[in-house]
């Protein structure tokens, strides 16, 4: 049996505890050039296309950046899509010392990008900022489907290999990770289909053009309220409140618990007084009111991890992260 749990991030979390009360860096600050940070409008960079999980992180991001007044002018939202997150890591590692490029960070991408060996990427071409919150996946299926359980697409799956289609957002991010660890537990061969955001995932699924999508609540939440999708499971640790009647995986019996970590990094060799204060600001996002309704309404587990301890929940997942890419043939050697 594979009981998957967030490698790293218990201990990391014990180490971090609650947030801590907002410190002077998140203050507009000099950092060693003499400059003040932030001096322009910020850049938060997403590897998804819009209307994706990342990109409603990001935009939530900077709308709290502008409402809470922590910056003087409008953030601008910059959708690089492609690549399995390449085409948005190569951007911001070309970006290197500029503190005004910020990368939102889904942790399943980001962990594949920095693992597989034939993109070029190292931890070292990004500073890890803050991590925020893990984002449960889901299991969905179109409002008319003849599944009506999470065990009606593993048998069929079983019965029939690769003929249960999944739209994922990303073929190394972790709603095709979750389907990794499923196929791995039930011997279920699940066929895949890539779109540029879970958003588009969950729009296909909704259509009824593919059996189901296990990508995060926000990219299928208006077509739940329309019943043009339903969910079967969730994977986190507890239910959704938003979804009080739907059963988490380990209730089902499957202990696989997994999610999409909400993070931010910046490029390297971006100057540690800048770094501090987005932390700081960082630290004040997750105290607004807008932040809480949003992390509630998606059942988002809050923790904030600062950058080490950040940094060191990536290193703590790398082999977790090989044998996955390996799986599905992206590890080069």
């Amino acid at each position: 049996m594979i009981s998957v749990k967030w490698r790293g991030l218990s201990a990391a979390f014990a180490v971090a505890g609650t947030c801590a009360p907002l410190s002077a860096s998140a203050q507009p600050t000099s950092t060693s050039s003499g400059q003040t940070f932030p001096s322009q409008p910020l850049e938060l960079v997403a590897h998804t296309a819009a209307g994706g999980g990342t990109d409603q992180f990001v935009r939530l991001i900077a709308e709290i950046f502008t409402r809470e007044k922590m910056v003087s002018h409008a953030p601008l939202v910059s959708n690089r899509a492609g690549g399995g997150g390449a085409i948005a890591y190569n951007y911001v590692k070309g970006k290197r010392g500029d503190a005004h490029v910020i990368l939102a960070v889904a942790t399943g991408t980001f962990l594949s990008a920095l693992t597989r060996t034939d993109l070029g990427f190292s931890i070292d071409d990004f500073t890890p900022v803050a991590f925020l919150a893990m984002d449960p996946q889901l299991v969905a299926v179109t409002g008319d489907s003849k599944f009506n359980t999470v065990k009606d697409l593993i048998d069929a799956a079983k019965r029939e290999p690769n003929t249960i289609v999944s739209a994922i957002a990303s073929a190394t991010g972790s709603g095709r990770l979750f389907q990794y660890m499923l196929e791995k537990e039930t011997g279920a061969k699940f066929k895949y289909v890539s779109f540029k955001s879970g958003s588009e995932a969950g729009t296909a699924v909704a259509g009824g053009h593919i059996h189901l999508t296990t990508e995060n609540h926000s990219e299928v939440a208006a077509h739940l309220e329309s019943r043009k999708v339903r969910v079967l499971a969730v994977t986190g640790e507890r239910r959704m409140a938003v979804l009080p009647n739907v059963p988490t995986m380990k209730e089902l019996g499957y202990p696989i618990v997994v999610g999409t970590g909400r993070a931010i990094a910046m490029p390297a060799a971006v100057p540690k007084e800048a770094v501090a204060t987005m932390e700081g600001m960082l630290r004040r996002v997750v105290t607004t009111k807008l932040w809480k309704d949003y992390s509630a309404n998606n059942n988002f587990e809050e923790n904030f991890l600062d950058g080490a301890q950040f940094r060191k929940y990536l290193d703590s997942r790398r082999e977790e992260f090989r044998g996955f890419l390996a799986h599905v043939g992206l590890l080069k050697k």
